[in-house]
């Protein structure tokens, strides 16, 4: 058997570790922290538990056929739930509600805007024909070639890959609420509504077509699924052992080092940081230079909270977003002008309202969320900034006093961004799905500079996300299936 390493143990290198076990190769994980999950890890304190990372379980059929690929199903592994209502957006005049079926959602657009709802029935049944193609076609591509977006279906809307969300979306609604509301999920792409083509949306039909569920536990039970299996295939997992070094010899990979230990290898396959990853070559073997680099869109980065409370919250949901400031301020304030928000958006989850297991009786799990900018500076005294902000505008909008029921709180933001994941500028996901950075633009899953070195993950194929994620681990192993 071939013996391939793999570097990092996030969503990617899990799913390409599975289907290179299965395909017959030996196969070793090296993570630098000591729990596997990558950014998706979790964090438990006092009976409180919090998924670190990902908090949004969307595409439940990209799951399934990972799973059913091994013959299993996502029910052998964890319990399922499907969120009723899926979320709630706050406005500074009105909370949005979003059910978990079209029709809760028409009726809750026709509340709004009269007539909208027939033309958000028109926008999803496009965006659900958008998904079909980008799941079944696009995103399966391993983007070598621009040739691999050139099909029947991509032809017919070619238009769609010139045009943005926002277009799309604004010439069918007038109110700038229902506005924001749909332009919301291209976010996960980690790019501006306005430089996202609106082929992109697809991610409608995924949150409104398809819902939005949680795994009991949380995020994390995902994780333990895909190291169970992994370890079921034989995968080993090593913990704690940061790689310092990929070993390349005569061009060709040779192993690496990690805990000032040789490892060798047939192939290695990188799921860490993809600038990262580079840095552990020699420069005469990196592909791309520190100006490709920093000329490059990334997603945004995030100051995060984990907060725990003493008592159950009211007027909140599973899901919550603030959208009670100016949404293209903020925008602007991450991609246009990168500096620290000056009214942030943010996002409020509480799993422990759907799921009890994740607090103690009689208490909340809060987890907050602020969309910034990468790269920027990062100090206690800002987060503690910004978290007044948030509680502040968390009591107004949700009418209660929750200032004296904090327990605890944690938060991670720039610096454990960089520090923990080794990831450039301390984005939180990856490279932004841009035009410009769309498949066979995106860094290559091949490494053109050293043979049998691989990539895999949210810098390259098919982009940002935990869905996408799963896919680039499947398109990384296919490409090395192929070549042996």
């Amino acid at each position: 058997m071939k013996k391939i390493i793999i570097i990092g143990s996030g969503f990617s290198s899990l799913s390409a570790s599975c289907y290179l076990a299965k395909a017959g190769f030996d196969v070793e994980i090296f993570e630098k922290n000591d729990t596997v999950g990558g950014r998706a890890r979790q964090f438990i304190k006092d009976g409180f538990t919090f998924d670190i990372g990902p908090s949004w379980y969307w595409m439940p059929d990209i799951f399934d056929k990972f799973f059913a690929d091994f013959g299993k199903k996502t029910s052998d592994y964890y319990q399922l739930d499907k969120l009723n209502p899926a979320y709630q957006i706050f406005f500074d005049d009105d909370i949005i509600t979003i059910g978990d079926c079209m029709e809760k959602i028409c009726e809750e657009f026709e509340r709004i805007e009269s007539g909208s709802a027939a033309h958000l029935k028109s926008f999803i049944h496009k965006a659900q024909e958008n998904y079909d193609i980008a799941i079944n076609k696009v995103v399966l591509r391993p983007g070598l070639s621009p040739m691999e977006l050139v099909t029947k279906e991509t032809i017919l809307r070619v238009d769609q890959f010139f045009k943005t969300i926002s277009h799309e979306v604004r010439k069918r609604f007038k109110n700038p609420k229902l506005i924001s509301t749909l332009e919301f999920p291209v976010l996960f792409l980690g790019a501006k509504p306005s430089k996202t083509p609106s082929f992109y949306s697809f991610m409608n039909f995924a949150d409104f077509g398809l819902g939005t569920w949680h795994p009991k536990g949380g995020m994390y039970e995902i994780i333990k699924a895909m190291r169970g299996l992994a370890e079921e295939l034989n995968v080993k997992i090593h913990t704690d052992s940061p790689v310092n070094k990929i070993l390349v010899q005569n061009g060709k990979v040779a192993g690496i080092n990690s805990n000032s230990k040789t490892h060798l290898a047939d192939i290695v396959v990188s799921g860490a940081d993809y600038h990262h990853s580079e840095t552990l070559l020699d420069s005469e073997n990196r592909q791309y230079s520190e100006n490709y680099w920093s000329k490059k869109t990334y997603a945004p980065s995030s100051l995060l909270f984990y907060v725990g409370f003493n008592k159950k919250l009211q007027n909140i949901e599973h899901h919550n977003l603030f959208f009670d400031t100016d949404f293209e301020k903020h925008a602007q304030e991450i991609y246009d002008t990168p500096k620290w928000p000056s009214n942030p958006l943010f996002y409020a989850n509480f799993p422990s309202v759907t799921d009890a297991s994740m607090a103690p009786e009689g208490a909340e799990t809060g987890f907050f969320l602020v969309p910034i900018a990468p790269g920027l500076e990062d100090t206690p005294e800002l987060r503690d900034q910004y978290f007044d902000i948030v509680i502040d505008r968390f009591v107004k909008r949700t009418k209660q006093d929750v200032k004296n029921s904090i327990i605890f709180k944690e938060s991670f933001c720039v610096n454990d961004f960089i520090e923990q994941y080794n990831s450039y500028k301390g984005n939180a996901y990856g490279m932004a799905n841009t035009l410009r950075q769309t498949a066979f633009l995106r860094p290559n899953l091949k490494s053109s500079k050293v043979k049998n070195l691989f990539f895999t993950g949210q810098l390259t194929v098919p982009g940002p996300g935990v869905p996408p994620s799963l896919i680039s681990g499947k398109l990384v192993s296919d490409l090395i299936i192929q070549k042996i």
